[in-house]
């Protein structure tokens, strides 16, 4: 069996993720495969080979979103390639709304941008329907996306103390 068929077949059921936060505190996500197969294929390969531990949450707007997984920590990087933005505006059917809980790649203004920068819906955000790939659901632990959400920030967003995700790990 090819390492691509291998890859086909993880895809076919929906991983979940655990991200551990430096502080214990955990994030339980499911990805759906069957709604963003190359963006989840590109999220758990980063995750498969240990990309996102000791990461920050880089950008944390209350009343929408946290945003992690910049080496750089600063917003501007990301990992070594770029993968097709998987929504609708895009060409690529997507319906998996930006409802709070979910995730979905962030990318620049280029459709085809996304790499390693994703982030978690914190309320609802319809005006991201069709123009982001949203690709999973929290599970469990929303209450420490609530609680990134609500640190102290300078005028960037960037929390002042760093949200470290100490180990982000694939659970099946």
């Amino acid at each position: 069996m090819t390492n691509e068929t291998t890859q086909n077949q993880d895809i076919k059921q929906n991983p979940i993720v655990l991200i551990e936060m430096e502080n214990g505190n955990t994030i339980k996500i499911e990805l759906y495969p069957s709604i963003a197969p190359e963006t989840v294929q590109n999220f758990v390969s980063l995750v498969s080979e240990g990309f996102y531990d000791g990461l920050i949450f880089h950008r944390c707007i209350p009343g929408f979103m946290i945003q992690g997984g910049d080496p750089n920590g600063t917003g501007m990087g990301g990992s070594k390639q770029t993968i097709r933005g998987e929504f609708t505006a895009n060409g690529f059917k997507n319906d998996l709304k930006h409802d709070r809980g979910v995730i979905s790649m962030a990318r620049t203004s280029a459709p085809n941008s996304a790499s390693s920068q994703f982030f978690i819906v914190v309320k609802a955000s319809s005006h991201l329907d069709g123009q982001y790939a949203s690709f999973g659901k929290v599970l469990e632990g929303m209450e420490e996306v609530d609680r990134i959400v609500s640190v102290p920030k300078d005028r960037g967003d960037k929390p002042l103390e760093d949200q470290r995700m100490k180990k982000v790990t694939l659970q099946s």
